[in-house]
């Protein structure tokens, strides 16, 4: 299914200048020792192997348009602890891994890799995080600037990072999350 969104994506100008990986999610959450080890691979293969697919499919359009720029889905999950948030975390992370080496692999042709992590963006995921509870609290006082996210907010450093402004930057990843990472 990547290969054909690619394919549909370069018909008109047979060229793929950005490329956004977003697909992700979480299954297998809990303490370690109580996590099925499926739901754990499910959740790896959605958020790390789903990235490596639209790496690869990508890739070649992009280097013979002449380069482009990749952007990876990671999280805040990716970066700090998240107790019980299990193949998550460990699947975030990976989005990173894969977005440091490519920008390796593939910065001489002329295409960026680069990766964002938000942190609590209010999306149908936070939605299951009760306003009142001490959990979303937590988050607010946590946070700088005293709010959440909103996924215009992601999507503005999406653009930025796919367009000509950020010619000069790759293999990063930046954090959009009101600075809670400052506390």
């Amino acid at each position: 299914s990547v290969a054909a969104a690619v394919s549909a994506a370069t018909e008109v100008t047979g060229r793929l200048a950005g490329v956004v990986a977003n697909a992700g999610g979480a299954g297998g959450m809990g303490p370690y020792h109580l996590l099925d080890a499926g739901d754990f691979m499910r959740t790896l293969e959605l958020n790390v192997l789903g990235t490596m697919l639209c790496v690869k499919h990508a890739v070649p359009r992009m280097v013979d348009g002449g380069g482009g720029s990749f952007v990876g889905m990671s999280s805040i999950a990716g970066h700090q602890t998240h107790p019980y948030f299990g193949a998550y975390t460990v699947g975030k992370a990976g989005i990173e891994a894969i977005i440091r080496n490519a920008a390796d692999e593939f910065g001489s042709s002329r295409v960026r890799f680069n990766a964002i992590r938000p942190g609590f963006i209010a999306t149908e995921l936070m939605d299951a995080i009760p306003r009142e509870s001490g959990v979303y609290a937590s988050y607010i006082d946590n946070t700088p600037m005293a709010d959440v996210g909103s996924p215009a907010d992601v999507g503005n450093l999406v653009r930025f990072l796919v367009g000509p402004e950020s010619r000069w930057i790759t293999g990063q990843t930046i954090f959009a999350n009101g600075g809670y990472t400052t506390r």
